[in-house]
């Protein structure tokens, strides 16, 4: 369909070949592309003879509209023989009776077709989606809310720029007019939008116009910095105006190219549903009864962007691909070892709060603070004999921790952070390799060069991997018998303090087991512990692998 092309599996040596395959391609309104089957047959090596063809206008009643997922039934079509592409692209207006009996007939093929509308066909990440409405109009939830953003100004950009910024929210974009060569342009521009969700974002992105430098009209528009603001971190009715930083990544290095001024402001006008929204999935419901595969996801998400830039580029002044591109970050998928570092960076971070934590109970079993172990004697003692306290204490202690941070909350919509993309610091070849073209434009010395520090990452995070995958396979093998005089101990074991747990009041056995645990260090080994060498012991499939 269009440029979509997808092919099932050969079924060779039959002549009822059974595919069983399904396929996903992206429709766009007003549906000019028809769905073009051909049955093939491999004649020899890299040449394939087409053995019949279908061609069925999208809108058309064999290709029903399914807004409430229900199980549509198949039907066989006849196929016809010896029509060329351009016959087929000819006749997509004519009706499929009629092209049917003006040729040959060849075979039937037994197909079942549907426009799945309860879908949100996405073309930007789901991680700033900006849109997570699903196609069909009658499935779609009513407005929660009113955005406003002015596009005001621009400064420290350069004077012999041509800027003009770009803002998109949903299915709707809009463009800024192009101010001639100025430093501090002053565009003073607003724009609404309906608000159908609040964990979604806005994208505004300033452009300098490549057309004006370039009397042919083939100059590339460059980019000079992008601004994304998610709209569950901004009040309602409050009206933020900032310049928030521009930021252009380039082969060379970071390069901070600006500041844009941007006023915007949210305005709630159902607040019951959109309270009600935090407690409701994010896609709509088809995406988790029948869920796409991520592969096929990323597929649909480039044919879907295809599709955005070559209606843009049709508009009135028109947004060039790299526009768009840019817009939607259509590389977010590519390998960057940049971004790989910046998400093991987040994802050290993330634990380091809970590294903090088993840090200071280290100090409190090992009464570095005396004091405070004490305190925490006490409250340990009060919560075993009063275990109906335990659970109000744990969320009487979050409704303080929240109340403390709130006088630390943020003041404006976060902006691009340069220390966490790890930008500033990223070496010149990192970004070479990461802007380089898909297939590769490099010389062979380069990208085996690239290749062998892939590989050395890649070890890296498969031995990561393969330790978190040895110790699950570990605690599975306590049961497995694999070792059978481990799982002996561990059964033998789990049957004794079966027992001792059943005739032991939960009291005594929580406060000998907290006692023991923040025990005085004179009362401690060096050594490991006898339950961690016995887990460190156990047998994991590791020793199983070529």
């Amino acid at each position: 369909m269009g440029n979509q092309i997808r092919r099932t599996r050969p079924q060779g040596g039959t002549a009822n070949p059974v595919w069983s395959e399904e396929f996903m391609f992206v429709a766009s309104e007003p549906f000019e592309d028809p769905l073009v089957v051909t049955v093939e047959e491999k004649v020899a090596a890299g040449r394939d003879e087409p053995i019949g063809r279908l061609i069925i206008p999208v809108n058309s009643p064999y290709v029903p509209r399914n807004d409430l997922a229900k199980s549509v039934p198949s039907k066989w079509f006849s196929l016809s023989r010896g029509m060329t592409v351009e016959e087929a692209a000819a006749d997509v207006t004519s009706s499929i009776k009629n092209r049917e009996s003006s040729k040959t007939f060849a075979s039937k093929i037994h197909m079942k077709m549907s426009l799945e509308t309860a879908y949100h066909v996405l073309d930007e990440s789901t991680h700033y989606s900006s849109d997570l409405q699903p196609a069909a109009k009658k499935l779609r939830k009513s407005a929660i809310g009113i955005l406003e953003v002015g596009i005001l100004s621009a400064r420290g950009i350069g004077g012999n720029k041509n800027p003009y910024a770009v803002a998109k929210y949903g299915a709707k974009w809009v463009r800024t007019r192009t101010l001639l060569s100025t430093p501090m342009p002053m565009w003073n521009e607003q724009y609404t939008w309906e608000v159908f969700d609040l964990s979604t974002v806005i994208t505004v992105a300033v452009f300098d116009n490549g057309n004006l430098h370039h009397h042919h009209g083939d100059g590339k528009d460059q980019r000079i910095g992008k601004v994304r603001v998610r709209l569950s971190t901004l009040e309602s009715d409050r009206v933020y105006t900032h310049y928030y930083p521009l930021m252009a990544l380039t082969p060379s290095g970071l390069k901070k190219t600006g500041e844009l001024h941007l006023a915007v402001r949210f305005t709630c006008t159902a607040w019951t549903n959109m309270l009600a929204q935090y407690g409701r999935p994010l896609l709509p419901k088809m995406h988790y009864t029948n869920p796409i595969s991520v592969l096929q996801l990323d597929y649909l998400r480039f044919q879907a962007m295809q599709m955005v830039a070559m209606r843009l580029g049709r508009a009135e002044p028109p947004l060039r691909r790299e526009v768009v591109e840019y817009m939607l970050d259509v590389d977010s998928h590519m390998f960057s070892l940049r971004r790989s570092k910046a998400n093991f960076y987040r994802i050290t971070s993330l634990f380091s709060g809970a590294v903090a934590v088993g840090k200071w109970f280290d100090g409190i079993c090992k009464w570095k603070n005396p004091l405070t172990t004490i305190l925490v004697h006490v409250l340990f003692l009060i919560l075993v004999c009063y275990p109906e306290l335990i659970l109000p204490t744990v969320f009487l202690y979050l409704f303080m921790i929240g109340v403390w941070n709130y006088r630390r909350r943020p003041r404006k919509p976060p902006h691009m952070d340069t220390v966490l993309s790890h930008a500033e610091l990223a070496h010149p070849d990192e970004l070479d390799e990461e802007f380089d073209t898909f297939p590769t434009s490099k010389p062979s010395d380069v990208v085996r060069m690239r290749y062998d520090r892939l590989r050395s990452v890649a070890g890296r995070v498969q031995t990561v991997v393969g330790d978190l995958a040895m110790q699950g396979e570990r605690a599975q093998s306590l049961l497995s018998w694999r070792d059978p005089r481990a799982t002996a101990i561990f059964i033998t074991l789990s049957l004794v303090v079966a027992i001792l747990l059943y005739v032991t009041p939960f009291q005594v056995v929580a406060v000998v087991a907290g006692l023991y645990l923040l025990r005085h260090p004179r009362f401690r080994s060096k050594q490991p512990s006898l339950p961690f060498n016995f887990y460190k012991r156990l047998p994991a499939k590791g020793d199983m692998l070529l």
